[in-house]
């Protein structure tokens, strides 16, 4: 009986957990590969999915009345069931079409390539004997980059199973030049010159990973289990070394978002890669 009357007197936050619970199977539904049929370039699911978001958007920025007190607290209850809503909604919502994709790494590129040219230059901040150590490892960011790039931009110019392939495993050498060179440097063992060293891997490794992330949410399940067969070296290896304020603060200047927002992206993202197997 109180349930009954509880979507009378808080008909707002009923219609909120009406709507995430269809975000929620809507994205179970995707990720187990229940279509429902085809909507336009996508499927029923994930419009379905896509409106209750929106609608849960436009809940969670009623306005509030002046005089109901505890609304307030219900916005922002609201507000952070309509961010988990988004997130919930990236792994298959973003990756809808290859084309958005690949245009997304290649606006990362910009950002990509100012973290390369920091890795470029770190190697001059750590003590002597650590810099030839670093550069070794870290020597092929600057072509990797520039191929990644490209690749990316012979998918926007003629998109296909080939250059999709192309783009899996040009993404995923990429991942583990990054994994290998994080491994490295939590080696050195001068204190100042490790700082240096990760931080300036992790901001490459953040903005790779979340290339990884948009090309596995376009990729077939046969496909991501042959990236992530070809992954050696692990997340799962490499994450003590990994800064996720960094991270999220990377993703959120990238997209324009909160980044709190940005902190559970990431989070979802690598739990997502780890158990893909990377």
């Amino acid at each position: 009986m109180n349930l009954i009357s509880n979507i009378w007197i808080h008909p707002r936050t009923s219609a909120a957990g009406l709507l995430i619970a269809i975000v929620t199977i809507a994205g179970s539904l995707s990720q187990q590969g229940v279509t429902l049929g085809s909507a336009g370039t996508g499927t029923v699911v994930t419009l379905v999915g896509a409106i209750a978001t929106a609608l849960l958007g436009l809940l969670a920025q009623d306005p509030v009345a002046a005089t109901a007190a505890p609304t307030g607290v219900t916005s922002v209850k609201l507000g952070a069931w309509a961010m988990v809503a988004l997130l919930i909604q990236l792994p298959f919502i973003s990756g809808c079409s290859g084309v958005t994709v690949a245009q997304d790494i290649v606006n990362w590129t910009p950002t990509l390539q100012s973290a390369v040219a920091t890795v470029d230059t770190t190697a001059s901040l750590l003590a002597p004997a650590d810099a030839p150590i670093f550069a070794a490892a870290t020597v092929g960011f600057d072509l990797a980059s520039n191929l990644l790039d490209a690749q990316a931009k012979a998918y926007l110019a003629n998109p296909g199973a080939s250059t999709l392939a192309q783009l899996q495993t040009q993404v995923v050498t990429f991942q583990q030049q990054v994994n290998g060179a994080l491994l490295t440097a939590g080696k050195i063992v001068d204190p100042a010159s490790q700082q240096h060293a990760l931080s300036a891997i992790q901001a490459v490794g953040t903005i790779v990973c979340a290339m990884l992330s948009l090309v596995q949410s376009v990729s077939s399940k046969t496909a991501v289990a042959g990236m992530a067969g070809r992954s050696t070296v692990k997340m799962a290896s490499v994450e003590r070394y990994m800064d996720v304020e960094m991270a999220s603060r990377i993703v959120a200047g990238h997209y324009g978002e909160p980044v709190g927002m940005a902190r559970m992206q990431v989070d979802l993202a690598e739990r997502d890669q780890v158990q893909a197997g990377f």
